[in-house]
């Protein structure tokens, strides 16, 4: 199965390759040829997080034979278990941690969260990230410390009272959006510890938190099929569809007139679906270009030290101020990912001489220095991917990282150094408790540093002038 990045990013090049010759312009009521590929190229851009997400949050809580299903909207979904190479619907997917995940409606009214009394040695985090793809705000560890707490999500046209007991009240910029749970895992033997901590969470409607009546249930809405045959031609009709539940933010103001030009969102002049195919064409052309500045970003996203791609490309609409392109390369490198006071994931795809890290051609070694792991409050992780898709890869031990968990189990240098093996086949028993399998062919490797140390000491913040610096990846 596809990603859903991999679903929408192909269809679009192939939509766009589909062109034979520069079409006739539009009707005189829309706007030229050239000035409606440019406004594909941008809407593109602005469009792809909330295209994306939209598609994953129709494979988890809308579409039932997905294969991904789990659960309908304001009810929490448990995953007593870490993400393997099944797991498709997210790229860069976290094999770190169990999920849980509350995909929330706050149409009707604002939902509350409460969270357990966690162990303090235990990391948790809960992200809420609304439909735009922003964090607008977290609960957990290094947030709200490790009390239990009830916390209440509103939507971004609440307007009503807290109610007493309600440590705070978060506010989301779209009426659906993701609650994302990550549990702490210290060991396959600890999986009963973390499903004790999940059964802690609990998400209820603020009328059942009060008992007091529900108000009136919302109009029932009809989710538009996503697929790879639908979103060759319809990604703007997706875009259209997911911008009714996102009301307008003052940066928004140009971009959403300039999609409403060529027929989406809120004020458009007509129908896109009224486009004839060469119309539509001129446009995908313009969303192949965006595509291509995208994918330049996201590999130019903060600073280049060590091999290693090092900065912060998450946040809430107040880190973004409008930077559509950053948003976009951080939605391509990794949606969902974090702020980087909650987690920092240097990334790389080459070794030190710069030539792309590839299974089939070598092997390679990532060596720490003694008393130079990753400096981080709670834990660490080196995460292997397939290069092509971002995803993890099946391999003979099941193993799809090397984190800080399992230091007892890792054999150290003479020197106190900690070198990983990063090949395709085992570097033989000696090696092979250090040992992350790669894929016969292009790599992906990401870190994540969870709650990663403040300065002034040893740090990875500010993010690409930190004083640590991850070592660069040597071929052997």
């Amino acid at each position: 199965m596809l990603s859903k990045r991999e679903l929408l990013l192909s269809s679009v090049c192939a939509a766009a390759g589909a062109i034979a010759a520069p079409s006739l312009a539009l009707a005189d009521s829309k706007p030229g040829i050239i000035e409606a590929a440019k406004i594909a190229e941008a809407g593109f851009i602005f469009g792809l997080p909330i295209v994306m997400n939209y598609a994953i949050m129709y494979d988890f809580v809308v579409d039932k034979n997905s294969g991904q299903y789990k659960g309908p909207f304001n009810t929490i979904a448990n995953e007593a278990r870490v993400f393997t190479y099944q797991d498709t619907t997210v790229v860069t997917p976290n094999s770190d941690t169990p999920y849980s995940m509350l995909w929330l409606d706050l149409r009707a009214e604002p939902v509350v969260i409460s969270v357990p009394a966690v162990d303090p040695k235990r990391y948790y985090s809960l992200m809420l990230c609304d439909g735009n793809t922003y964090n607008y705000g977290y609960i957990g560890s290094r947030a709200t410390g490790s009390d239990a707490g009830d916390y209440m999500v509103v939507g971004p046209n609440w307007n009503g009272a807290t109610p007493p007991g309600i440590k705070k009240v978060f506010r989301a910029t779209t009426q659906f959006g993701l609650s994302l749970f990550r549990t702490q895992l210290f060991g396959p033997d600890d999986m009963d510890n973390v499903k004790k901590v999940q059964a802690g969470f609990k998400a209820q409607p603020l009328s059942a938190y009060l008992k007091q009546p529900a108000p009136p249930a919302p109009a029932p809405v009809v989710f538009p099929k996503i697929d790879k045959k639908l979103v060759k031609t319809n990604f703007f009709d997706y875009l259209d569809f997911a911008l009714q539940f996102a009301p307008a933010r003052p940066e928004e103001a140009d971009i959403r007139a300039r999609l409403a030009k060529i027929g989406i969102g809120p004020g458009k002049t007509f129908n896109f679906k009224d486009l004839s195919l060469k119309d539509k064409l001129e446009i995908a052309a313009g969303m192949a270009l965006g595509q291509r500045k995208v994918k330049e970003a996201a590999k130019s996203v903060g600073a280049q030290i060590n091999g290693w791609n090092i900065g912060s490309a998450f946040g809430d609409a107040d880190f973004y101020k409008g930077d559509w392109l950053l948003r976009a390369a951080a939605a391509q490198s990794g949606i969902y990912g974090n702020d980087a006071v909650e987690a920092m994931y240097p990334m790389t795809r080459v070794d030190s001489t710069g030539k792309t890290l590839d299974g089939s051609k070598g092997n390679y070694t990532l060596t720490f220095p003694a008393g130079q792991l990753p400096p981080v409050e709670a834990f660490w992780s080196l995460t292997m991917y397939d290069g092509k898709t971002q995803l993890l890869i099946k391999n003979p031990i099941n193993r799809y990282l090397i984190n800080s968990p399992m230091m007892p189990g890792l054999k150290k240098n003479a020197d106190g150094s900690l070198t990983l093996y990063i090949q395709n086949k085992s570097p033989g028993p000696d090696k092979e408790s250090n040992w992350l399998p790669a894929p016969a062919g292009p790599i992906y490797l990401v870190m994540r540093l969870y709650w990663p140390k403040a300065p002034p000491g040893p740090s990875i913040l500010p993010p690409g002038k930190g004083s640590w610096k991850p070592p660069a990846i040597l071929k052997t």
